[in-house]
């Protein structure tokens, strides 16, 4: 039974370890300008992260201090835990399913559309009330003035790989056929009327092409590679933890087993 017990503890410890990564990708999705704007997938995370630090330590005290009620608690909550952390993983890779770049002529660099996305994405950024607070928040951000520091040249500028959310909010789409003169400013457009983002479009470093559905579309894309990554993480340790969870599983079959065994010698020859 002291084997047995030993072995769940040591099982739970390395479900408390499995729990870091998952609260590092939260923490990681938090400290990422648009994740930190647009508030919605980090939060989930860290905490369902710290509810499986949490149930693991519970199984830990229980194996090693012998309480049978909190290992069952352990089994039960730990259960529990890896069904939300299923959903979260499906959940996140359905959202993420559609959306990318489209290719224009002579540039390195995607344009995104805000229609190529899910709807629950979208959902995200079509309330007025919503994107006047994800505006602010990112045009608070250095990302659009750090284009100007990096590139001088049109050509430069049009081989860049800029990210999904400088190609949409930093300046205007391609197909209005504006004049370069530095990233984020741009002149005499050749086709004001092909999209209302052309009309959106503002030299203001204030205002930019952050009122655009580009912007919008941009962020999304953004929020796309980067809840993929965090998938990624999550998917593995969804595996190695549900391996831990069979094994913690047997072990208490077996604790149970050895208990009932020695009590039944007990019995026998007492």
């Amino acid at each position: 039974m002291a084997l047995s017990n030993n072995v769940i503890g040591a099982i739970n410890f390395v479900a408390m370890l499995l729990s870091i990564p998952i609260i590092g990708a939260g923490i990681w999705l938090a400290t990422e300008p648009d994740n930190a704007c647009v508030k919605l997938l980090q939060w989930p995370v860290i905490i369902l992260g710290i509810l499986i630090l949490v149930v693991a330590l519970a199984g830990f005290i229980g194996a090693f201090w012998r309480i049978p009620w909190l290992l069952i608690f352990y089994l039960v909550a730990m259960l529990i835990m890896i069904i939300l952390l299923v959903c979260l993983v499906v959940f996140i890779y359905m959202v993420t399913l559609r959306g990318s770049g489209h290719l224009e002529p002579s540039r390195a660099y995607l344009e995104y559309r805000l229609e190529d996305f899910s709807g629950f994405l979208r959902r995200r950024v079509r309330s007025p009330y919503k994107w006047d607070r994800i505006r602010n928040c990112l045009s608070a951000t250095p990302m659009c003035t750090e284009l100007n520091q990096s590139y001088r040249m049109a050509q430069d500028f049009f081989n860049a790989h800029i990210t999904p959310l400088q190609s949409g909010c930093c300046k205007p789409p391609t197909l209005c056929g504006y004049t370069f003169v530095n990233p984020t400013y741009w002149i005499s457009p050749i086709n004001n009327a092909a999209d209302m983002d052309c009309l959106n479009w503002s030299n203001d470093q204030m205002q930019l092409c952050y009122n655009c559905d580009s912007c919008k579309a941009g962020l999304l894309a953004n929020l796309k590679q980067e809840w993929r990554r965090a998938d990624i993480v999550l998917l593995i340790t969804l595996v190695a933890l549900i391996c831990v969870y069979l094994v913690g599983c047997c072990a208490f079959r077996n604790a149970k087993t050895e208990d009932l065994f020695r009590r039944y010698k007990q019995g026998t020859y007492t």
